[in-house]
């Protein structure tokens, strides 16, 4: 799946040098906040129409059995207030990926079964997008963006991180709520 997902980046670089006119590879530092390797690339269909395709892997299992295992491929649609890559744009976006996470605490009211137990699964779903981009030099960009919808997720649930039997086989959960979260730093290939 791996080789896959990297395949279809080279793909979609490639394409994209030969008919856009501005393109600019990317990385969220959320992402990489939670050690999660990621990079993206956008290009523009024209002044007010972008297409950005980002990406990431966490491949890394932690101190006693922790994991935050998960790749992840979001493709969004964007919509310019003024013109591309700079300004406030409006974004459609999809999303997919699989995961095998338990063992972490995160103080959050609905994820708190993470740290007693372990799932493993896959996601799809989408959303509606805001975000902002600021030109911190002809090559450099700066963005914010965040993101809103619903993703379909099927997992098997195991009762701790490193052992037991499985408690659940194929459930299926429905998430409403944030679907995307950056704040990235682009470089611009013109």
């Amino acid at each position: 799946m791996k080789r896959f997902f990297f395949s279809v980046l080279i793909l979609i670089s490639f394409y994209s040098f030969s008919f856009s006119q501005s393109v600019g590879i990317k990385t969220n530092l959320v992402h990489w906040a939670t050690t999660t390797p990621n990079i993206g690339i956008e290009f523009a269909f024209n002044r007010k129409y972008t297409m950005d395709i980002t990406g990431g892997v966490n491949p890394f299992e932690y101190k006693d059995n922790k994991k935050l295992q998960h790749w992840i491929v979001q493709p969004e649609l964007r919509y310019w207030t003024c013109e591309s890559f700079n300004g406030h744009f409006f974004g459609l976006h999809a999303l997919a990926g699989a995961y095998n996470v338990g063992g972490i605490d995160i103080p959050l009211g609905r994820l708190k079964d993470l740290k007693d137990y372990r799932y493993e699964g896959w996601g799809a779903g989408g959303g509606v997008s805001y975000g902002y981009q600021w030109m911190l030099s002809p090559k450099w960009n700066l963005e914010f963006n965040l993101g809103a919808g619903f993703v379909h997720l099927n997992y098997d649930k195991f009762p701790c991180v490193k052992c037991g039997e499985l408690l659940e086989k194929d459930a299926t959960t429905n998430y409403f709520g944030v679907t995307k979260a950056a704040v990235s730093l682009i470089f611009m290939i013109k």
